[in-house]
């Protein structure tokens, strides 16, 4: 059996940072090759230390990683990519914080190969730093990371009976992960509605790339129903609310 290596460089997207023991920050990173992981960034508190900012949040690094027995550390840091808009602008940063909040609450610190969700993260920040609603960019996040980690929505065929979903009026199951048909709606009372444009979004953006979702003029009570799905969905899914969501609410209030 292959020992795994000492040392290993890696691209790395920030998720979480904490402060570690003096002058340390424990860094939760999403890595293409290395899965999720925590590493110990040490003396990055210090104001003289090479790796200030280079180990802010949602910031896409270099580094040079060494394992330790239980924790990571990581002796060096560069910033690739530091999406400056998300610290420049309240609500883009709020944004920012709930799909890092939503990253880490759909992975687990394992070795895996999640190279397609670091690539749908940084395409999501870079979105997030630049469009003029940032909202949209989310909601197409939540989606495609449904997906990714094996929670995809049911939108083609009711999930009670398995029969075609006409074009009216539905119902959403989030036990059941998709869509209802009316008929059956009886059955239970935490089914909740869903009009028929917004299960048509929905289904755009399961099946486009986000350059077709952008162009669609979504207005702002549709967008809210999008979210009203798609949160409750997501919130069902982890049995717990997201801490970020609050705040997001407060801000746009």
């Amino acid at each position: 059996m292959t020992r795994p290596e000492r040392s290993f460089r890696t691209d790395a997207i920030i998720l979480k940072r904490r402060d570690f023991g003096e002058a340390d920050r424990l860094l939760t990173i999403l890595t293409p090759r290395h899965g999720k992981i925590d590493v110990i960034a040490k003396g990055a508190r210090k104001p003289s230390s090479t790796k200030t900012g280079h180990v802010e949040l949602y910031t896409w690094a270099d580094l040079l990683v060494h394992r330790g027995r239980e924790l990571g550390i990581a002796v060096q840091a560069e910033v690739v990519k530091p999406y400056l808009a998300l610290r420049e602008d309240l609500q883009r940063g709020a944004y920012a914080n709930y799909v890092a909040e939503l990253t880490d609450r759909f992975t687990t610190s394992s070795e895996e190969d999640l190279s397609h969700l670091m690539r749908l993260l940084d395409d999501t920040l870079t979105n997030l730093c630049v469009d003029d609603d940032p909202r949209l960019a989310v909601r197409y996040y939540e989606m495609r990371l449904l997906d990714e980690v094996g929670f995809r929505p049911e939108l083609q065929e009711c999930v009670i009976s398995r029969e075609p979903i006409q074009p009216e009026d539905q119902y959403f199951s989030y036990a059941d992960g998709g869509v209802v048909r009316p008929e059956y709606a009886s059955r239970s009372t935490n089914f909740v509605p869903i009009p028929l444009v917004t299960l048509k979004v929905l289904r755009h953006m399961q099946r486009s790339p986000y350059s077709h979702v952008k162009s669609l003029n979504f207005s702002p009570a549709l967008h809210n129903d999008v979210e009203r799905i798609l949160l409750g969905y997501i919130t069902y899914t982890l049995e717990q609310k997201l801490q970020s969501v609050d705040f997001i609410r407060r801000i746009r209030t």
